[in-house]
């Protein structure tokens, strides 16, 4: 035992040895604070929005509309409406579209509260079945995220629906009809697209044909609302 500590002693005095030549000057300074960077503290205040002025949130919100807006007016495979997904877009077109079609019916003796009231539980009831139902074939978006493409991909048919307004008030005729029903067509090709184009590539592939079904309905029973409205048959 006592050879094994001799040993040990002399193995820690070699290892030691060159640190005894080693000696710090005088000149060099050893005083000084130790600070450590706060990174995750600079995130949450870059990020944070509770010092930031209502104007600027407004107007940052309302850029993010607009982008979305233009992705579906460009639809194309992105993640912008599924990333930042919101429902400020899709509850104004529900909204402005539910009031156009029934603005016909102010000078009725109908107010037009059932026309508006039809409108809109019509597209938030259809877009809550189909994001049901593209959960049940193993969808891989989130509720909200389903709903937020669905309504903002109701914009083409809202601009359908302006654009026939303003026919309508030119005159009611066979051409009209017909300049119509090719707007209505083509802007409910647009939605359809656009739709498909963001939630298709989260189904299944064998189960694609199944999700995208009930979103064709869905954007015909809009389509077939707008083409069949005449406020002169009040």
């Amino acid at each position: 035992m006592a050879e094994t500590e001799e040993k040990q002693e002399n193995g820690s005095k070699q290892l030691f040895a060159g640190l005894s030549d080693v000696s710090i000057s005088g000149d060099i300074p050893v005083e000084g604070e130790i600070t450590v960077p706060m990174a995750s503290q600079s995130q949450e205040d870059d990020f944070s929005t509770l010092d930031e002025p209502v104007r600027d949130t407004i107007m940052r919100d309302l850029k993010a509309v607009g982008q979305k807006f233009f992705h579906v007016m460009y639809p194309k495979k992105s993640n912008a409406l599924l990333r930042d997904w919101d429902l400020w877009g899709p509850l104004v077109l529900c909204v402005s579209l539910a009031l156009m079609l029934q603005g016909g019916y102010a000078n009725s003796k109908d107010d037009g509260g059932p026309q508006f009231a039809e409108v809109f539980v019509i597209i938030w009831f259809g877009a809550v079945v189909i994001t049901l139902n593209s959960k049940l074939l193993g969808g891989t978006i989130s509720f909200f995220q389903s709903l937020c493409v669905l309504g903002y991909c109701i914009l083409p048919l809202t601009v359908a629906m302006l654009i026939c307004r303003l026919l309508l008030l030119a005159s009611v005729s066979t051409t009209i009809f017909i300049l119509r029903l090719v707007i209505v067509t083509v802007m409910f090709g647009w939605s359809t697209f656009a739709s498909t184009a963001f939630l298709a590539d989260s189904q299944p592939p064998n189960r694609r044909a199944l999700a995208v079904y009930p979103i064709f309905l869905f954007y015909f029973v809009i389509s077939w609302m707008i083409l069949t409205f005449n406020p002169s048959s009040l």
